[in-house]
């Protein structure tokens, strides 16, 4: 090979790792460009969630929402102290411990007790000062009844108030969603929607299956006083409305415009009761003076034929929610099925 072939053999080998060099800087630059944009800080989103998004997670911001009484409240970003006063059943089907509990002179709601184990109590009534010693970050109010004469504006001072309308409290799934879309729990809801509806539906076929359609009577005994729990709250709201059994004459017979939640009633009215089964939620048992030890009671047919079935006056068949539904469902199934 002559001088000449010797040289143009060499600078093209340094031509050719020139270029190789040229193209893998490019290649690289390319790459860390492709990094850059995908480990980029995600921006904060300003639509009316508040949340900052990325691809992968939400991380909840504060944000302003409006109350049922029109209050612009702002919700902290991940509130920890949370006092929401009869409202424990969503909060806790939420995920959530309150930093108190609801309670009157003669108790708390039992049905509840695992998930607000060891959580101190508060009156029903929310005194102003007992509500500061527990230095809330979010106070939840369940109607606009209970902040009149200025405790709204008392309870606004210690920390955000949002006060739920009466409407949304007259209805469990209401209220729940509605907590859920001021907590970032909204999937939580929807789940918890889901399961129930599932826990209604697999119920209600085994009950078809045991009984057919009957008819049932919720009666709830304190102070020896009989009250009909009406079609529309707590345990009357999954018996008739989620389970679809037939309510009694002495409920359908009562007039809208004069029904209550829990509607009193005589003796002697109660000797009237067409009702294939009983539940009694009975608040004087163990008192020497048992009501149901008398003549109108034993004749009652649901009595006569062994259909009554009493429920522990701490059970849940008084109050509403997903927890109190789901334990109502199955103290049913637990009584027709046997």
């Amino acid at each position: 090979m002559n001088y000449r072939q010797q040289s143009f053999k060499k600078r093209f080998s340094l031509l050719f790792v020139s270029m190789m060099a040229v193209t893998l800087l490019l290649s690289a630059c390319g790459n860390n460009s492709v990094t850059t944009t995908n480990t980029k800080e995600p921006q904060q989103n300003t639509t009316a969630d508040n949340s900052t998004k990325n691809s992968e997670t939400i991380v909840p911001v504060e944000k302003t929402v409006t109350d049922g009484m029109g209050h612009k409240v702002v919700i902290p970003a991940n509130p920890q102290r949370i006092i929401g006063s009869y409202l424990e059943d969503h909060l806790v089907t939420l995920g959530i411990t309150p930093v108190a509990q609801w309670s009157v002179a003669n108790g708390i709601q039992d049905y509840l007790a695992t998930g607000l184990k060891d959580v101190p109590t508060i009156s029903y009534d929310l005194p102003p000062e007992s509500v500061a010693s527990f230095t809330p970050d979010l106070i939840i109010i369940g109607a606009e009844s209970q902040v009149q004469n200025g405790l709204y504006e008392q309870y606004s001072k210690i920390a955000p108030t949002y006060v739920l309308d009466s409407e949304v409290l007259a209805d469990w799934r209401t209220s729940l969603t509605t907590l859920a879309e001021i907590l970032n729990k909204t999937e939580v809801a929807e789940k918890a929607l889901q399961d129930y509806d599932q826990k209604v539906a697999d119920t209600k076929a085994k009950l078809t299956e045991a009984i057919e359609q009957q008819s049932a009577a919720i009666l709830w005994l304190t102070g020896k006083q009989f009250f009909l729990v009406d079609e529309t709250v707590s345990s009357g709201s999954v018996l008739y409305g989620d389970l679809g059994m037939t309510p009694p004459n002495l409920v359908t017979e009562i007039p809208q415009d004069a029904r209550a939640s829990w509607n009193p009633i005589s003796l002697e009215k109660l000797a009237q009761l067409d009702a294939d089964h009983i539940f009694l939620v009975n608040s004087d048992k163990g008192q020497a003076d048992d009501t149901t030890q008398g003549t109108i009671w034993a004749n009652l047919p649901a009595v006569k034929a062994g259909h009554v079935y009493e429920m522990e006056s701490t059970s849940s068949w008084l109050y509403s929610g997903y927890i109190a539904g789901e334990q109502v469902m199955d103290d049913v199934l637990k009584s027709l099925t046997k």
